[in-house]
């Protein structure tokens, strides 16, 4: 009985309040969409799931860097843990649940879909984001997991009049079952050998039933086992499962199709938050429970990087729909993120330094997509999921703000400067050189060459008409008219824009981190 009253005084609920309150708002914006007569009250749902997201993020900023400074620590017996760069995570995802609800306000109005629905799954998956990168066991990490995925596949699927859309929710359920069935296989094995080790000729003194599933216990297993082949088989699987959620290579096979047919800001959505949140997973995995696999892991991380970087990116350039081609590039923007993660698995005295740099670039990466998502949102072409080049013909002259802002994220991605995402990328040229990853920057400067192809053909759009106009030429759909009526997305995108530039010129208190 007295273990189980200890184990309840662990049971900090405080410490996952930013997630609670989340989940309290999901459910208030239901319920205001649940009673709303009109069409103007459920759209009062998304304004207020806007204004109740903006006061969570500010106040969660003011919580942890001026009303208390976090540390290290852990809550429910060990499961999760807390610190500082837990409270980057989770601002990282509040950030972008925001942005993607500015967005679907603009988003659903326009193609008069529902309101309420939508920005409540999104904050149901942002919490379960928040709580999956805080796990320290894996029974949290995988249900987490799949509370966000089972968000994600009605969001991809949310526009029922589009049988793209309805395509996409499929091949995302589909995939998406088996890249956690290849988790869940790996865990369990790793399970099995934790708890009778003697049956598995493991060393390792037996475990609890519920201590084996542990990221501690899991690291004493390993680094006493690291030879066992059954451990190294669940460690693979593990990761194959992770390499499904960020889109690397060779299982990125759904990313073209599902962001092809998703609405736009759930494409953003995939772009940045789960991509994001596979690589936070995955570092604590490999300089935690799997840090004792290290010279294993190594050369499989660094194939699946460069295959991932050179995929992406050839791939990238023979698209004409834009909403593959940034999946595909979003693909080789994963490899290199993935020679970030190898260099903290190489440099155990500084990996902090590789820890920070990966922060930066994916805030980078965060800021330079939803301006490019955002604009393709205001975008008014017929059917969501056709954007082609031809339709952003002369944006800078048509339009010079939504072209500017597009030039801007477009080059940030690229990594051009003086724009944020060059900078990103110069650090992780810096880190990948300390950690002496030859390899890894070939394939990198080689993957930023290519993608200055596809990435210039679409500046190129946007500046310039590259074809003559004949007069027999039949007349498009006017894809940008009324687009300086879009309410509040031209202020947000010109505060990305803004912050992309100011990012790349000047770090400000970031810079001493790298």
């Amino acid at each position: 009985m007295e273990s189980y009253l200890n184990f309840a005084k662990d049971n900090l609920w405080g410490e996952i309040w930013p997630e609670l309150t989340l989940c309290l708002g999901a459910l208030i914006v239901l319920a205001i969409d649940l009673f709303a007569n009109s069409s103007n009250g459920k759209k009062r749902a998304g304004q207020f799931a806007i204004l109740f997201q903006t006061i969570l993020f500010v106040f969660h900023l003011l919580d942890y860097l001026l009303l208390r400074h976090t540390f290290d620590r852990e809550s429910f017996s060990g499961m999760l843990k807390h610190g500082i760069h837990q409270d980057i995570t989770r601002s990282f995802f509040l950030l972008s649940s925001l942005l993607v609800s500015v967005l679907a306000q603009f988003f659903l109005h326009t193609r008069k879909l529902r309101i309420g629905e939508f920005h409540h799954l999104t904050m149901v998956a942002t919490a379960g984001l928040m709580i999956l990168c805080q796990s320290q066991h894996f029974i949290v990490l995988f249900v987490a997991l799949e509370t966000v995925a089972i968000c994600f596949y009605p969001l991809v699927a949310f526009d029922r009049e589009s049988p793209k859309s309805l395509e996409a929710g499929m091949k995302y359920l589909i995939f998406g079952a088996l890249s956690s069935a290849l988790l869940l296989l790996g865990i369990v094995l790793i399970y099995g050998v934790g708890v009778n080790p003697e049956a598995w000729g493991a060393t390792v003194p037996n475990t609890s039933y519920a201590d084996a599933f542990s990221f501690h216990a899991v690291y004493q297993l390993i680094t006493e086992n690291s030879d066992h082949s059954l451990i190294r088989t669940g460690v693979v699987l593990i990761l194959a499962g992770i390499a499904f959620k960020v889109g690397a290579a060779p299982f990125q096979i759904w990313v073209p199709d599902v962001y092809h047919g998703a609405p736009m800001p759930i494409t953003a959505f995939l772009a940045v938050s789960s991509k994001a949140a596979g690589f936070f997973v995955l570092l604590t995995l490999v300089n935690g429970p799997f840090s004792g696999l290290s010279e294993f892991l190594l050369p499989l991380l660094g194939f699946i990087a460069t295959f991932t970087i050179f995929f992406g990116n050839l791939a990238a350039c023979t698209q004409k729909n834009l909403k593959r081609m940034l999946g595909l590039s979003g693909v080789a923007h994963a490899g290199y993120l993935m020679v970030a993660v190898m260099a903290s698995m190489i440099l155990p005295g500084s990996s902090d330094r590789a820890v920070w740099i990966l922060f930066f670039y994916l805030f980078t990466y965060l800021l330079a997509s939803f301006a490019v998502f955002g604009v393709m949102t205001i975008a008014k072409v017929q059917n969501d999921s056709e954007h082609e080049f031809t339709d952003y013909e002369e944006l800078l002259r048509k339009v010079p703000w939504a072209g500017l802002t597009l030039i801007i994220g477009i080059g940030s991605l690229a990594g051009i400067p003086p724009l944020a995402g060059f900078i990103g990328k110069l650090l992780l040229f810096s880190v990948a050189l300390e950690a002496k990853l030859y390899l890894s920057i070939l394939a990198m400067v080689v993957g930023v060459v290519i993608s200055i192809y596809y990435y210039f053909g679409w500046i190129r759009e946007i500046c310039f008409h590259p074809r003559p106009v004949f007069e027999d030429d039949d007349p498009k759909h006017d894809v940008w008219k009324d687009a300086d009526r879009v309410g509040f997305i031209k202020p947000l995108l010109l505060s990305l824009l803004f912050a992309s530039i100011l990012l790349g010129i000047w770090q400000g208190p970031l810079g001493d981190a790298f």
